[in-house]
């Protein structure tokens, strides 16, 4: 397996965005409606309902709302999620069904460029999904600032995180249909596992060790913290596992990528 060089990405990659972008425009009141609607379905749900059964939360030494504990968590989900299946079923298809890839490949554009573009138009993806999810959460009033800036970093590091996996699936995966296993082994337990919904305490011991070892746990850890204003330094360690993870992930995608297109 060879890996990218980066003399072999430029300023040329923004190209790949641009056009992924002006597709994106051609459809985008389809692309807003779930970022706007979705955080409200689950805050009518649980405010309104599970919400009156749990009560407050201890979270860091304070009491807070569970709709509260929970409205970060969503914005964490929905900065995965949009990453991980741009860079799965869309550029699959972009890849396979709609020849996009070859298209770009008879211009001046070389294979490194174009799967660094899709990876970076799947993190800008993931940091639009997080402004319009701010909004609305903003306007429910559960979200402070200015802690709730910290989301623009984030999204771009996570989403950035999360499309180099989903890209890394799609090397690996013989057909469209395979996509269903990683989300079942674990795009699945990472959205009901890593402190979402309840906080990892309420884990067994064995269970909180190994939900550590999520990514998600890390980027809701962090995003709660910013929106909430409860930033310490123990943070940083998430903050490392996600910066050291996505440097060595997006090298490696572009590797595999490389491989699976080139043989």
């Amino acid at each position: 397996m060879n890996w990218p060089r980066p003399n072999q990405i430029s300023h040329r990659t923004w190209h790949v965005w641009r056009r992924n972008y002006s597709v994106y425009k051609q459809n985008w009141k389809i692309s807003f409606i779930p970022p706007l609607l979705e955080p409200m379905f689950y805050i009518l749900a649980f405010g309104l309902g599970l919400a009156v059964m749990i009560g407050d939360i201890e979270l860091g030494g304070r009491l807070i709302p569970y709709t509260t504990f929970i409205a970060p968590a969503l914005v964490a989900v929905a900065i995965m999620q949009n990453a991980f299946f741009e860079t799965t079923f869309n550029s699959f298809v972009r890849m396979y069904y709609q020849k996009t890839f070859d298209a770009l490949l008879t211009t001046p554009l070389n294979l490194e460029e174009v799967i660094l573009g899709e990876m970076l138009w799947a993190a800008t993806k993931s940091l639009i999904a997080t402004v319009l999810m701010t909004v609305v959460l903003t306007l429910f009033g559960l979200i402070s600032y200015p802690g709730a800036l910290l989301l623009i970093p984030l999204a771009l590091l996570g989403g950035l995180f999360f499309a180099s996996v989903g890209m890394i699936c799609t090397a690996l995966v013989p057909g469209i249909e395979m996509f269903n296993l990683p989300i079942f082994l674990g795009i699945t337990p990472m959205f009901l596992f890593s402190g979402t919904f309840f906080p990892l305490a309420n884990l067994p011991a064995w269970a909180q060790q190994v939900a550590w070892w999520l990514p998600l746990t890390h980027l809701v850890a962090l995003v709660r913290a910013g929106t909430l204003q409860m930033l310490d330094a123990s943070l940083w360690l998430s903050v490392l596992y996600l910066a050291l993870s996505t440097a060595f992930l997006v090298p490696l995608a572009i590797a595999l990528m490389l491989r699976r297109i080139v043989r």
